[in-house]
């Protein structure tokens, strides 16, 4: 794991690429309805208006997060797995990333 005491944004720590950041944002807007709410040092906050409501959509998603930010599976809520975490977003109108 990286230390969390570097001066870089956290983000940036797991990938330094903000291109691909926002190129991911912006298909979460097209596709969910996804707007940020908040970006902090180490964290980024959406509302979602369209979220995935079945399983199987929800699993593809909580792949596709996990890529994004493997803290949220790794480090988030017990248990820590993909399906987990994909209950976890099915239906939730609010995403929360955090990198450590």
């Amino acid at each position: 794991m990286k230390p969390t005491t570097s001066s870089t944004p956290a983000p940036r720590r797991h990938d330094n690429d903000t291109a691909k950041f926002s190129a991911v944002l912006r298909d979460r807007e097209h596709r969910f309805g996804a707007r940020v709410v908040a970006v902090g040092f180490s964290t980024l906050h959406l509302s979602v208006a369209a979220p995935p409501v079945d399983e199987d959509e929800a699993l593809l998603v909580a792949a596709e997060h996990f890529a994004f930010c493997p803290d949220n599976v790794w480090q988030g809520s017990s248990p820590y797995t993909l399906a987990a975490y994909a209950e976890r977003i099915a239906d939730a109108h609010h995403w929360d990333f955090w990198w450590d």
